[in-house]
């Protein structure tokens, strides 16, 4: 079962890779855009050029493009337009860049007379002196001076491109900035983002605010994984000779989760150093962590079906229990792709749900069978009075109870966090969401490490023949009974005959312990 487990999932491991590296384009924090298109929203049309959260720096009297390592910002580099070549004749509107913190959303967009809110200034606006037609309407912000902020290009009635001047903007208040550009003329609806890129730097380094927390994370988390596995790696040296199979897949989740908490580590750290997040890591860590969570779910099914402590195989179950694992497999393994090395923004798509609930349901499908299947082990350990077994098990099951309520709980949760949280407000504690279920599924593996340790009375735990599992049985019960005596015609005191025990055609005279039936 274990040799089997390992060679499917190397197969899926080796398919993820391949099909993640050739289908996925990984960026950061510096934003690069290359022939983004323009589209409509109100009365202006809009590129979305990114979205990140950006903590306090103060201000600097000296901002060049080396900006100073404690400084935060929002630098322009080469930005630049390009218009078709058919509306050359056409007198030019302007081209903006605008950055605003999200709580100053508001301050963007005016409407007259109470009518449909615009983004661009019209001629009703332009009358009652609100703003000059063709431009972005925005106030100043009370909160925070100099946002929203916008730069401002035009072509020439000869060129068909135009560039954005280059330069940084420093951020001197803690936010989730924004950054559209916007055309309000319409003659140029069919221009686009040519190229060019903005890099976005916070206080520490490259890393988005929302996920700089996750560095510290990692980096704690791979302490917790080396604790554990000096444990269990130590104590599997010792006594190796009474490690039984289950024992050898709970070293090979250890050993994933060593590495795939390494892997974001160094990733992370990597994508605070360059504002680039490097694709081989992402990719090689999101893999491993699928492969962890997929084996870890594997394991937990197989130890409530007995696997390796009531029964020696799963029998006809086998297959089913790796097609379930090599479906979820791959659903997670997409879901977290499309997640963690796609486009880095705090900027969220709608279609991420599609990806979502293939995932939930496997989860959900797990959980019942798990369920079921340690209610039918338990049965079988309670009617046959294995109670060393029992106990461990009913141990299992509390911890695997504790944790779903928990998760549900935190479910519960997460859905009201997104919902109350559309414009990413409260995207300092974003981190804690995927951060916790880290911690809880390191949590219950401790448990499983617990309960299961290698030990010197290992083999108490393993599947064996139920004709050799006396010392399962309630120790209370085993109970050496001293006959009664009674006297005879002779004045002899003899004792009541000892009851015989049917098996192996013991004598009256047998002192060993009834085997289990």
């Amino acid at each position: 079962m274990f040799r089997l487990l390992l060679r499917s999932m190397s197969s899926l491991f080796l398919f993820s890779v391949l099909f993640s590296v050739a289908g996925f384009l990984v960026e950061g924090s510096v934003h690069e855009y290359k022939g983004e298109k323009f589209v409509g929203r109100g009365n202006a049309l809009v590129v979305h050029g990114g979205s990140e959260g950006i903590y306090f720096s103060r201000p600097s009297s000296n901002l060049s493009d080396k900006a100073a390592n404690g400084d935060a910002f929002i630098r322009f580099e080469k930005v630049t337009f390009r218009r078709p070549m058919d509306v050359h004749n056409f007198t030019s509107g302007l081209v903006h860049a605008i950055i605003f913190e999200v709580e100053d959303r508001e301050l963007i967009g005016g409407s007259a007379y109470g009518g449909q809110r615009a983004i661009c200034c019209t001629p009703d606006l332009a009358k009652l002196d609100a703003c000059t037609q063709g431009e972005i309407i925005h106030r100043p912000s009370t909160t925070n001076p100099g946002f929203p902020y916008v730069l401002t290009d035009s072509f020439n009635h000869d060129k068909d491109v135009a560039t954005l001047p280059s330069r940084s903007i420093e951020i001197t208040k803690t936010g989730m900035y924004n950054l559209y550009f916007v055309i309000c003329d319409p003659n140029l609806k069919d221009v686009v983002v040519e190229e060019g890129k903005t890099i976005w730097k916070n206080p520490t380094g490259y890393l988005p605010g929302r996920m700089a927390p996750l560095m510290k994370f990692y980096a704690f988390m791979s302490i917790a994984f080396v604790i554990l596995g000096i444990f269990w790696f130590s104590q599997y040296a010792r006594f190796w000779k009474e490690v039984f199979p289950l024992q050898n897949c709970i070293t090979l989740v250890i050993t994933l989760g060593m590495l795939e908490m390494a892997l974001w580590y160094f990733d992370y750290a990597e994508f605070n150093e360059t504002g680039i997040r490097p694709t081989g890591t992402t990719v090689w860590a999101v893999t491993f962590g699928t492969v962890k969570r997929t084996v870890a779910r594997l394991v937990i099914l197989i130890v409530s079906m007995g696997y390796g402590v009531v029964r020696p195989t799963l029998g006809g179950l086998t297959s089913k229990v790796l097609m379930l694992g090599g479906t979820f497999f791959l659903t997670s393994e997409v879901l977290e792709l499309v997640e963690n090395a796609g486009a880095v923004s705090d900027f969220s798509g709608k279609a991420i749900l599609f990806l979502v609930l293939p995932v939930a349901l496997l989860d959900a499908f797990f959980i019942l069978w798990v369920f079921k299947s340690l209610s039918a082990t338990l049965n079988k350990l309670q009617a046959r009075r294995m109670m060393v077994k029992l106990d461990i098990y009913r141990k299992f099951t509390n911890a695997l109870a504790v944790a779903v309520v928990v998760s549900v709980g935190w479910i519960c949760y997460e859905l009201y966090f997104k919902s109350h949280d559309v414009y990413n407000e409260h995207w300092q504690n974003a981190w804690v969401i995927p951060a916790f279920w880290q911690f809880l599924s390191f949590s219950l593996l401790c448990v499983i490490c617990v309960l299961w340790a290698p030990s010197q009375n290992s083999m108490r735990y393993s599947y064996s023949d139920d004709t050799n599992d006396e010392f399962d049985k309630d120790e209370s019960s085993l109970r050496l009974i001293k006959p009664a005596s009674f006297p005879t015609k002779d004045g002899v005191h003899t004792s009541d005959p000892r009851p015989v025990s049917p098996s192996n055609g013991a004598t009256d005279g047998d002192t060993g312990e009834e085997k289990t039936a």
